[in-house]
């Protein structure tokens, strides 16, 4: 009887204590998405310089770099559903909008977007999550001015 008993509190005890840990884990997780997505919550519906643009750019560069997220034959990024994050600029072109994705103007070059667009506002009009994780997944910002 008294083995039974021994038995038994440590089958609880086990599982009590990988329950616990799996717990911690999930609430480690979570704050750190929480603390990730709130990087870039911050300019939702601000008005931002280009400059600010390049560097939200080049931090969703790193982590999609981090996150080891593939790239297409054209160099962009292919989203996933857990931890892609892509940034899309409307970019006024006289008369007309034209959608410009993060690569391009990595490719293109940073510094040459930096010279023209420092001065001018864009605003942060859209953020989008992955739905498994609640990550950040996208941002579209729009050119203010000309």
């Amino acid at each position: 009887m008294k083995k039974t008993l021994i038995v038994i509190i440590t089958i609880l005890t086990v599982i009590i204590i990988v329950t616990s840990i799996a717990v911690i884990e999930n609430s480690k997780t979570i704050k750190n998405i929480k603390k990730e997505n709130k990087e870039f919550e911050l300019v939702l519906d601000k008005e931002i310089w280009g400059t600010d643009v390049v560097t939200l750019m080049n931090k969703a560069i790193d982590t999609n770099e981090k996150n080891q997220i593939v790239k297409d034959e054209k160099g962009f990024y292919i989203e996933n559903t857990t931890n892609s994050i892509k940034i899309e600029l409307n970019m006024i072109n006289g008369e007309n909008i034209q959608t410009v994705q993060m690569e391009t103007i990595q490719k293109v070059g940073t510094i040459g977007f930096i010279q023209n667009f420092n001065l001018i506002k864009f605003k942060c009009s859209k953020i989008e999550y992955h739905d498994t994780t609640k990550r950040i997944k996208k941002l579209v910002f729009e050119q203010l001015e000309e």
